[in-house]
C-alpha cells in the first residue's frame, strides 16, 4: 500500500453511509404510496406510543434536530395526520396528537415498514441479522447524545 494512500470503500463511515442509502431507497419503493419519509414515519409511530408529547421530547426520541422537526411536524399536519397545540402549562411547548386519519396511516404503513427492514436484511442469515442489529444498536447506544439528524 502507498503510503497516504486511504481504502475508503472499507472506512466505517462509508460503508454506513452505503448502507443508509440502500435503507433509504428500499423505504422510498415500499412507501411511495403514502408520500413519507423514514422520519416522518417514526414521528407517526412514536406519537401512537406517546400521545399529547411536546416537539422537544419527540425530536429526541426520533434522534432529529430540535431545531427544525417543526418543518417535518407541519408536513404531517397538513396531510391531517397530526395536530398540535400549546400545552397549557407554557405556552411556548408545542403538544402533539395523531388525528384518527394519521393513526389509520400509520397501522396501515407498519406491514409496509417491516418489509422495507426484511429487504434492506434480505443478504444476510438469521445469525448475521441478530449479528448486525446487536452492534448497530451498540454503536448507536455508545454515540448517543452526539449530535443527531
Amino acid at each position: 500500500m502507498e503510503q497516504g494512500s486511504f481504502a475508503f470503500e472499507q472506512a466505517p463511515g462509508h460503508l454506513i453511509r452505503r448502507a443508509h442509502q440502500i435503507s433509504v431507497a428500499a423505504f422510498s419503493e415500499e412507501m411511495a404510496a403514502f408520500g413519507v419519509t423514514p422520519v416522518q414515519f417514526a414521528i407517526l409511530h412514536t406519537l401512537m406510543d406517546a400521545p399529547g408529547v411536546d416537539q422537544i421530547t419527540l425530536a429526541g426520541r426520533v434522534a432529529f434536530d430540535a431545531a427544525t422537526i417543526g418543518s417535518v411536524i407541519a408536513r404531517l399536519e397538513k396531510k391531517g395526520w397530526l395536530r398540535r397545540q400549546e400545552a397549557d402549562s407554557d405556552r411556548r411547548r408545542k403538544q402533539l396528537w395523531l388525528t384518527p386519519a394519521g393513526e389509520q396511516a400509520a397501522v396501515s404503513m407498519k406491514t409496509d415498514v417491516v418489509r422495507v427492514q426484511e429487504r434492506i436484511l434480505a443478504p444476510l442469515d438469521v445469525a448475521e441479522r441478530q449479528q448486525l442489529m446487536g452492534l448497530l444498536a451498540k454503536l448507536v447506544s455508545n454515540h448517543d447524545g452526539e449530535a443527531a439528524s
